[in-house]
């Protein structure tokens, strides 16, 4: 059988990304489609008033908005994140969000 890179996500098939995840009151919710030692990809549905504490990650982190707004901190930067837009965030740099309404996102980490 042939290794397969990407997991938890139908092959061959034309798909909405943004329907990959549901939102759920007082949730967040994750699908990770990659993991591995060089790259992580995973999808979010926060519910309002979710959040990630602040922290920083061992690579570039790029968050891709699917839906709906996120107030992004990065380092002493405050960003207002919208369906359609995309953030990096620097590897070692503190980074948190706060869902200031249900969004979804496609979180890519990428390690040396």
């Amino acid at each position: 059988m042939e290794k397969k890179y990407i997991k938890n996500i139908e092959f061959s098939k034309a798909l909405e990304m943004v329907n990959l995840v549901e939102y759920q009151d007082g949730r967040v919710v994750s699908l990770t489609l990659v993991q591995n030692d060089t790259l992580t990809l995973t999808l979010f549905a926060f519910a309002k008033g979710e959040a990630v504490s602040t922290h920083s990650a061992p690579g570039d982190a790029m968050v891709y908005i699917l839906d709906g707004e996120a107030s992004i901190t990065v380092g002493e930067n405050k960003f207002i994140a919208t369906k359609g837009q995309t953030l990096v965030m620097p590897s070692n740099i503190p980074h948190g969000l706060d869902a200031t309404e249900n969004f979804k996102m496609m979180l890519i980490l990428v390690k040396g």
